[in-house]
């Protein structure tokens, strides 16, 4: 699915003027997403997510959908979120968002990821930064989005990201943590996956935070 990511402009909040504090309290992002939505009577429309934070996210799409009603919605990159719908508007609708504060916390460094994807031009982008090569693999410890934690070795790595050797294969996209650093996977190799980290890290501080 095509995406893009760009900075927000201010926008109305989701709910009433109290609620619309507390979402303002939360970094807006403004995002191209296509995906498809579930309403509560399990009816399922296309659909695209135009803007989203921890709190709360706008949806523009065709079918009409009730104030107060649940709403289950799939994106690209961002996976499955959920919320009760807080405000219409033309063309679409609002939801405040009702997760756990881990999903919260997941659901933080995916806006973090697309973020920082938008400002680096795409993956072929990031991997314009050196990259630096490891005479004899380095043992690292990586974390799924599972909680499953399995031992791999580092190929290379730059400010931007690295290349992991492992006969695992998350699925491309899928939220990993590798040592201390968070990421997410962009490709598949014969060797193994590279990722791409939610943020650029200093190039003298990498090799200690992937151990």
């Amino acid at each position: 699915m095509d995406s893009s990511v760009k900075r927000p402009a201010d926008r109305a909040g989701f709910g009433s003027s109290a609620t619309a504090i507390d979402r303002r309290r939360h970094r807006r992002v403004a995002v191209t997403l296509l995906g498809r939505f579930m309403r509560a009577n399990k009816q399922e429309f296309p659909c695209k997510l135009v803007d989203v934070s921890v709190g709360g996210a706008a949806i523009h799409a065709a079918a009409d959908v009730d104030m107060g009603e649940r709403i289950v919605a799939t994106f690209d990159h961002i996976g499955c979120i959920e919320g009760h719908v807080v405000r219409s508007f033309f063309g679409g609708f609002a939801i405040e968002l009702q997760a756990t504060q881990y999903k919260r916390d997941k659901l933080a460094g995916q806006i973090a990821w697309l973020m920082n994807r938008h400002e680096l031009g795409d993956t072929a982008e990031a991997r314009r930064h050196e990259r630096i090569a490891i005479a004899n693999s380095k043992q690292a410890t990586l974390k799924l989005d599972e909680g499953v934690s399995i031992s791999v070795d580092i190929i290379d790595f730059s400010m931007s990201g690295a290349s992991i050797a492992t006969t695992a294969r998350p699925p491309i996209g899928q939220h990993v943590q590798i040592g201390k650093l968070n990421g997410r996977v962009v490709r598949h190799h014969d060797e193994g996956f590279g990722v791409e980290f939610v943020s650029l890290q200093p190039q003298e501080t990498v090799t200690d935070e992937l151990v």
